[in-house]
């Protein structure tokens, strides 16, 4: 990759996250990114979002191949429904394109496995899109754990939770497809979880609630889970399609409770509130644009050559934990994870990867796309 100042990107899968957060972000990183292509199933979208952002070179989906060979992208943001990433990924890894993936990055560990061997073998930067790597609320987070400011760790908790009303919606699609609770807002309990400890877990249990609700006939409406940790930690937390809007988490240590309200919400401000004998010691973070971070970050890792963290690696961590709670939630038993070579993390973030940037203005309206909460 020669020395360049601004990375070339394209953007496959054109639905409501790529609309409302990942297009506009590159205003925010015009600095280092540059969006050059989009590809989707949608021709009207295509000319309706490349009129918008300015971009010329526009793919059918069935393109995919002839924009990685044409010398107009150095980098692909994949943001498909999930079991479409393992083949985008190796294809973008044959041509030398680098990949920043949305998670989860896969369904199952051998496609994890597999992307991050290509990935490897073919030299291109892999990352996973864990924007709250990035982001000072969350970062501060596990900054005063590290330090052991909480005293030592005992138990993590979380509740996340919205309305998913449109039975089309492919975040209702069967496990096997990448739907699901778990895959879609349980994995950031779980990363979180992982990042505040700093560990694997080493033994899971899950269980789902049904109220009979007809929307929920391929996946679960809601889950709890349960994590133990080696060193003794505890970590609970249940997700729902289901439920009102909650979206917090609290981390327990032998001083002190750390709450973070909001804190993987990427469309509101959040608050972190610490409680020792019984003082309260509160930061508000303003609403911020989370995804502008990952491309900054992301590019730069090209630019100098540098290991992204989040790596494929990371993306495999958490699609492993959430195939064994499947694991539990079908058997009624715990599942027992073994410690593996591959999962000894060397780096885990740090607040020298906060990065900054102001909420995205004026949110353009969706087109053929919908928001969770609307049918």
């Amino acid at each position: 990759m020669p020395n360049k100042k601004r990375i070339r990107y394209g953007v496959v899968g054109l639905g409501y996250i790529s609309q409302v957060a990942v297009l506009p972000a590159f205003k925010n990183a015009a600095a280092n990114s540059e969006l050059t292509a989009l590809i989707s199933t949608d021709p009207a979208k295509l000319r309706k979002l490349g009129r918008q952002y300015g971009v010329k070179n526009l793919y059918a989906f069935q393109d995919y191949e002839e924009c990685l060979k044409s010398g107009e992208i150095d980098a692909i943001y994949i943001a498909t429904p999930n079991d479409r990433h393992k083949d985008l990924v190796e294809l973008a890894a044959h041509y030398g394109i680098h990949v920043l993936c949305e998670k989860p990055f896969a369904v199952d560990e051998s496609s994890c496995q597999t992307m991050i061997e290509v990935a490897r073998s073919s030299g291109i930067k892999l990352m996973v899109a864990y924007r709250l790597h990035f982001d000072a609320a969350n970062l501060k987070a596990i900054d005063l754990a590290r330090k052991r400011k909480l005293g030592p760790l005992k138990l993590f908790s979380s509740v996340f939770t919205m309305q998913v009303r449109d039975r089309g919606n492919i975040r209702l699609q069967s496990e096997e497809a990448g739907g699901g609770p778990l895959f879609d807002i349980g994995i950031y309990c779980i990363n979180t979880a992982r990042s505040l400890f700093q560990a694997e877990p080493c033994e899971v249990f899950a269980f789902a609630g049904e109220s009979g609700d007809p929307r929920f006939k391929s996946t679960p409406e809601m889950i709890t889970a349960s994590m133990k940790f080696p060193n003794g930690e505890l970590a609970t937390f249940t997700v729902s399609f289901g439920a009102a809007d909650s979206s917090a988490y609290d981390l327990v240590g032998t001083k002190s409770r750390l709450h973070v309200e909001n804190g993987y919400d990427y469309a509101q401000k959040t608050e972190l509130a610490v409680h020792t004998d019984g003082k309260t010691a509160k930061t508000s973070f303003k609403k911020r644009d989370q995804f502008a971070p990952e491309l900054v970050y992301f590019s730069d890792c090209i630019i100098k050559n540098k290991t992204p963290e989040p790596s494929g690696v990371e993306g495999l961590a958490d699609v492993r934990i959430i195939r064994a709670m499947h694991q539990s939630i079908q058997q009624n038993v715990p599942v027992y994870l073994s410690p593996k070579d591959e999962f000894k993390k060397s780096k885990w973030p740090t607040m020298q990867q906060r990065i900054q940037r102001p909420a995205i203005q004026n949110v353009p309206h969706m087109y053929h796309a919908k928001e969770p909460g609307n049918p």
